[in-house]
């Protein structure tokens, strides 16, 4: 009797837990075009850190389901992997959960990575658990007979455990990868006990496998990192090796003519965008290369909010430059459908600086401010322009969704003095380019404003409260002409 009862108690308080993590995901009511700012359609579910990986003409992208923006299973999380598979990057296909939580002890599937080998596919990731000396995170493995859709835990379960010099809460996120000559790595995000620095403790884990089975420790790749970097990615792209990793949620790389180093820090990151949590990249046809991230959601959902973890997908498409710099654009395939309408007609209160032609607009501000607006946007759109600065300017760029001068909107602000853009209250550093001149290509879609600047650079910003319908134009302390407009409805 005692033990019936000991095992119903047990299994009661294994469903009240299992209620706290995402089970009424629903693939076949989920979206299957046009992905870009993606979430599940269930209101309470969001998208977390995300795993593309690529293979045999398809590309799988594994992500984190999320409910509750981390809340799950005591604030551990509750994630589980969920799946979305594509040809074409064009029409998606959504799959029940592939890597789930099974067991009491399993308070996270947290992130990880794939490879294909032989007929198997082999997942690695980090299971977070808690018990009396409070919360670990060790390695788990799980295999796929079935191409991939679904993941069969391995024994022993888990099967390796942060070493002695390194915090036990911070041993996650392992990226698996085959080298040339047959030997399988894994890189692990760990942090050490006893930091030379205090405050720069932060490295890779090194573990090398002939069978995927059986591991032993290698030379870290990468150590003395402020904070611990997280969910690392690795790949390499013609005569190039690139290590990717996570500060506080933004996304750093280096790059080498080595597999391992020793690692060259690009002059300008373009895989940082604040509003662009845990980037990936993975690998498509015809030499590309795909970066998928998430937008996270705004405390109290106002523009004033902080981050909260999980939200809606974002993709961009990674290029590559000779020196092996990395600059990033839009993804065309994914992004929102749209059709092109008539250019709203262009006016400006100050005619005695500002020149007004169609679709081109040409503003002298020297020693002022020179201000032009379009009204009667559409809820969203898409806007694209050429703007040519024909000085030095102070500042130039653009007021997004606001209804009038009172309440401009948000600013789009270019500043080539500094090398900045910014957008409302987020901005990305070391953008080239900004002398000469500028294409601009900006999405506003729901709560999301997304910029792409001379197909090299991209900013997003998640912005839920204004949702006026003009946009001003603006040059400070400078002289600028913005030329072929167009506008498009989403």
């Amino acid at each position: 009797m005692k033990r019936i009862l000991f095992i119903g108690l047990f299994t009661c308080s294994f469903f009240l837990s299992i209620a706290q993590v995402a089970m009424d995901y629903d693939p076949s009511k989920q979206q299957t075009t046009h992905l870009q700012f993606f979430k599940p359609i269930e209101e309470h579910l969001f998208v977390g850190d995300c795993m593309p990986y690529y293979h045999g003409n398809t590309f799988y992208l594994y992500w984190l389901i999320d409910q509750g923006h981390h809340s799950g299973l005591g604030g551990l999380g509750g994630h589980q992997w969920a799946l979305s598979t594509s040809t074409d990057l064009k029409n998606w296909k959504h799959y029940p959960i592939a890597l789930g939580i099974d067991e009491e002890w399993e308070k996270s599937i947290c992130t990880g990575s794939v490879i294909a080998e032989g007929d198997k596919f082999h997942a690695f990731y980090a299971t977070r658990i808690k018990d009396e000396s409070g919360v670990k995170e060790q390695l788990s493995y799980a295999i796929s007979s079935d191409g991939g859709l679904s993941f069969k835990k391995q024994k022993p379960n888990p099967f390796y455990f942060p070493p002695e010099v390194s915090n036990p809460n911070d041993f996650r996120d392992p990226e698996v990868f085959k080298d040339k000559d047959g030997l399988f790595h894994l890189f692990i995000s760990t942090y050490l006990k006893e930091p030379v620095l205090n405050g720069f403790g932060g490295y890779l884990a090194h573990l090398i496998s002939k069978d995927l089975k059986n591991w032993e420790q290698a030379e870290s790749p990468l150590t003395g990192q402020q904070g611990t970097p997280e969910c690392p990615d690795y790949f390499r792209w013609g005569d190039w090796y690139y290590l990717v990793y996570q500060k506080y949620s933004e996304t750093f790389y280096v790059k080498s003519k080595n597999p391992y180093g020793p690692w060259e820090y690009p002059e300008t990151q373009a895989l940082v965008e604040e509003w662009s949590n845990v980037a990936k990249t993975a690998e498509f046809t015809g030499n590309r290369r795909v970066s998928v991230s998430f937008i996270p959601g705004r405390g109290n959902n106002n523009d004033r909010g902080g981050e909260i973890y999980a939200g809606n997908l974002l993709f961009r498409e990674v290029l590559q430059s000779e020196d092996g710099t990395l600059s990033t654009r839009f993804l065309p395939e994914v992004l929102p459908a749209s059709t092109p309408i008539v250019t709203p007609a262009i006016t400006t209160a100050l005619p005695e600086i500002i020149s007004i032609n169609g679709k081109q607009i040409q503003i002298n501000a020297q020693g002022s401010m020179g201000v032009a607006n379009m009204n009667d946007l559409p809820d969203n759109y898409r806007i694209r322009m050429k703007i040519i600065p024909e000085s030095n300017y102070e500042i130039l760029g653009l007021y997004l969704r606001g209804h009038d001068k009172n309440n401009a909107g948000y600013k789009l602000e270019l500043n080539a003095n500094n090398a900045t853009v910014m957008l409302h209250n987020t901005s990305i550093h070391g953008v080239k380019g900004l002398r000469e001149p500028v294409q601009l290509d900006i999405i506003v879609f729901d709560d999301f404003i997304d910029v792409c600047i001379n197909n090299q650079r991209c900013i997003v910003n998640r912005l839920p409260e204004k949702k006026g319908h003009s946009l001003f134009f603006y040059v400070k302390n400078g002289i600028a002409s913005i030329e072929n407009i167009e506008v498009s409805k989403i």
